[in-house]
């Protein structure tokens, strides 16, 4: 009787059951045989090898998480730094020095009370517990100092390009404090606490960027409300959220999570995912699993550099103000679970797999294989086994993803009723535990010279939602690869902001372009790998009733893609660099082409989001700028009156200009108005208090919501050597029913890429006729500084 053990194996395809056999023989960790001269052990080298390395590359792991947590731990100072000071106290103590102001003696009798230790095993613990004491307390003191130190903002109001002498100093004693080579988490203890603002002047901010956008009745009515909360209500709000404030890391970063994001009920597939595009013109090679392979290897690449830290955090102002880096941390690994009241994000430590999507099947593979991670040669040869086998889905199997993309109630009681246990289960465990998810996409996409509008518009569309049901949603990025060759990510959004994805993206693209490349036919380097087990199909017992469940989420998701009106283009005209020729900052000229380019198409102002960065603070994430203010008004009705000088508009534009980054660097530095206002809100509704002026303001609409995609490591690129390696920029969907997202990324000098996205069904909006507003927004704005057509192009 011959009884396998252990058996590492699923059915296979009957195309490849014959090789797959073997595979499993050898799987078999070891089988007994029982005769009459007893038991008969045959062992498999093989698998007992595997295992063997599996063990090795998890303890591996471990350790470098403790090597780390230690460097961490004890940073701006370093572990070797310990052994200075202790041997420094002792070399004082032989020399009959007392450096401790008698602390060390009075260690000694407290050890002499043991009457274990000889007297001089007790000078040198006395002395050992002396330094290691004083080399914490150095810490400690070099910490709070650096808090103390980053909590100054003054350099960011300073004027551009000037840089006063106290802000020259305050530099030097940061980069004394910031110790020398950080990792990606070292500054996070050093970080100061996002500050509460006075609720005065919160509500006076506020006050300050309505006015334009209301008459005057309802302004005074507005005032009144505002006053009376102030007074009143607000006070008593303030206390609480200043108890948070110094008990919490963040006032406002846990429940802008839960509120904003786990427990909106509606569907996250346009709604709040957003995607990340591939190099606008550039495509290194047109096989799917080759550009896959390259892809899937250079994630993992990057996620092995995460896992060991060895990203560094990002700096600004010459690289001395570090940004938090907390964001990384649910990067990979990482999937929201959907519940009937709120999700909640599933995140483990790590994952040895991912799963591919492709034609309404699922598979999963490994990515490791003798203890190491697979190369990109070994990844295409698995991808290309998974696009070479012709079995079928089975029964709800193609448009199960469906179910992230539709309603998460419905979503959450079907995961409860019917994927709790047995098959289903496991298959959806695999998903959820997985690294990441990749999509093979059946189509083409990306730019096409002939048709660039609508190529770009389909390329955006396709990744914002696809086709409803070949995108896991829930996952915290789904890696699309397309027929042709290009690639993009879906992002979910509660776990980061797109900076963080973006810094990802940038290394992804530029490592496999620059640092992995193509052999000549197309394929990754490298050669293949028979013996790498084939990629598993995962396996699902659907019943009828959650399929119809499945079709039910399918035509919501259906009738919400169908709804989204996208236009993505580059705008060649100029870019940063001709715009800085103006003396002005890019992102204010921008912005103030969009409040320019809406007047023209709807005829009216409108509350506008653009959003900002507090990543200054501990676990910060984003503050909103109000970016239609008085002054931007004043310059657009300008600009639409003929009767106004060039002069004239160029005054209203730099005021209107220095008031945006002005409210920009208050967004930045804690001194927004919107997280505040949330966070009293979410107060109020904990002490069942009603507050009128609260509810009103967090019931406007946000008709113009914006976004500027920062380029985080240009030098990966070179796109003075390389300047057809232009990234795309990324962009989401349209956050009012009736207004427009905006998107946008400065590329080198001379490109900006721009995503307008709204919904077919308002009259009042159409992305492309917004486009074309906003290009000649531009042209217009820029005109006023005297560069024509020709100039711009003797510029590029």
């Amino acid at each position: 009787m011959k009884v396998p053990v252990l058996f590492l194996y699923v059915k296979p395809s009957q195309k490849h059951k014959s090789l797959k056999m073997a595979e499993a023989h050898q799987a078999v960790a070891f089988q007994f045989t029982v005769t009459p001269d007893g038991i008969d052990l045959r062992l498999s080298h093989e698998a007992l090898k595997q295992i063997y390395l599996s063990g090795l590359h998890s303890w591996k792991k471990k350790f470098i998480r403790f090597k780390n947590g230690v460097i961490t731990g004890v940073y701006p100072a370093s572990p070797s730094s310990w052994l200075i000071v202790v041997v420094g106290v002792m070399s004082t103590m032989y020399a009959k020095i007392d450096p401790s102001l008698g602390i060390i003696a009075k260690i000694n009798r407290t050890l002499d009370t043991t009457g274990y230790m000889s007297s001089q095993t007790k000078n040198i613990v006395s002395g050992v517990l002396f330094g290691t004491g004083l080399w914490v307390a150095l810490i400690i003191t070099m910490r709070y100092s650096l808090k103390v130190l980053l909590s100054y903002h003054g350099w960011m109001f300073a004027e551009h390009g000037k840089m006063s002498r106290a802000t020259r100093i305050w530099m030097c004693m940061v980069k004394i404090f910031s110790g020398r080579k950080p990792m990606l988490y070292s500054f996070q203890t050093s970080l100061p606490r996002l500050p509460v603002p006075a609720v005065k002047d919160t509500v006076n901010r506020y006050l300050e960027s309505v006015r334009p956008l209301m008459k005057d009745e309802d302004f005074k009515r507005m005032t009144a409300l505002a006053q009376d909360f102030a007074v009143n209500l607000g006070p008593r709000l303030q206390w609480y959220l200043k108890l948070k404030s110094w008990w919490a890391t963040n006032y406002v970063s846990d429940w802008w999570e839960e509120y904003v994001y786990l427990r909106g009920r509606g569907p996250l597939m346009v709604n709040s995912n957003y995607y990340a595009m591939d190099l606008l013109y550039v495509i290194p090679t047109h096989l799917q699993a080759a550009r896959a392979g390259n892809g899937i290897h250079a994630i993992l690449l990057y996620r092995h550099k995460l896992d060991r830290e060895e990203i560094k955090p990002i700096l600004l102002l010459g690289s001395t103000v570090p940004l938090c880096s907390a964001q990384w941390e649910r990067m990979f690994n990482t999937c929201r679970i959907p519940g009937e009241e709120t999700d909640t994000i599933q995140h483990l430590r790590d994952s040895k797999h991912i799963v591919v999507f492709h034609k309404g099947r699922y598979f999963k593979v490994w990515l490791y294989h003798d203890g190491r991670l697979l190369k990109p040669r070994e990844i295409e040869q698995q991808i290309q086994r998974i696009l070479d086998d012709p079995s079928e889905p089975q029964a709800g199997e193609a448009k199960l993803a469906a179910l992230t993309a539709g309603e998460r109630v419905p979503w959450a009681k079907c995961r409860q009723a019917y994927f709790g246990r047995g098959k289903n289960k496991q298959s959806l465990d695999a998903v959820e535990k997985a690294a990441f998810f990749v999509t093979l996409d059946e189509t083409e996409q990306g730019y096409r010279e002939e048709d660039p509008d609508a190529s770009m518009d389909s390329y955006a569309k396709s990744l914002l939602h696809g086709r409803c049901s070949d995108r896991w949603f829930d996952k915290s990025f789904t890696f699309i690869v397309f027929k042709n060759g290009k690639m993009g990510m879906n992002a979910e959004h509660s776990w980061a902001d797109a900076p963080v994805v973006g810094h990802l993206w940038e290394y992804v693209m530029s490592t496999d372009c620059f640092q992995l490349g193509y052999a000549e036919d197309g394929h990754c380097k490298g050669d293949t790998n028979p013996n790498i087990p084939y990629p598993t199909r995962l396996q699902w017992d659907i019943p009828e009733e959650c399929q119809d469940v499945i079709e039910t989420s399918l035509n919501t998701a259906n009738i919400l893609a169908s709804d989204v009106d996208f236009h993505s283009f580059p705008f060649h005209a100029f870019g940063k660099g001709l715009i800085k020729k103006c003396r002005t900052s890019p992102d204010a000229f921008v912005q103030l082409a969009l409040q320019l380019a809406h007047y023209k198409d709807m005829g009216k102002f409108c509350l506008t989001y653009e959003a900002s960065m507090t990543r200054l603070f501990r676990e910060g994430r984003t503050e909103t700028v109000r970016s239609c203010s008085s002054e931007s008004c004043n310059f657009v009705l300008a600009m639409v009156d003929p009767t106004q000088t060039v002069k004239q508009k160029l005054r209203l534009f730099k005021i209107a200009s220095e008031k945006h980054q002005h409210l920009y660097r208050l967004a930045m530095t804690g001194s927004g108005i919107d997280r505040h206002l949330f966070c009293l809100y979410v107060v109020s509704k904990y002490l069942a208090v009603d507050s009128p002026f609260l509810k009103e303001v967090l019931s406007e609409p946000w008709r113009l919501s914006t976004s500027q995609t920062p380029q985080q490591q240009v030098e990966l690129f070179d796109l003075e050597r390389n300047p057809e390696y232009v990234s795309s920029g990324g962009g989401f969907g349209p956050v009012a029913d009736d207004g427009y997202g905006v998107s946008y990324i400065l590329v080198g000098e001379n490109l900006i890429n721009f995503h307008i996205s709204s919904k077919f069904s308002s009259p009042e909006t159409d992305s492309h006729r917004f486009g074309k507003h906003l290009k000649q927004a531009m042209n217009d704005i820029m005109a006023l500084f005297g560069f024509s057509s020709n100039s711009r192009k003797e510029f590029h």
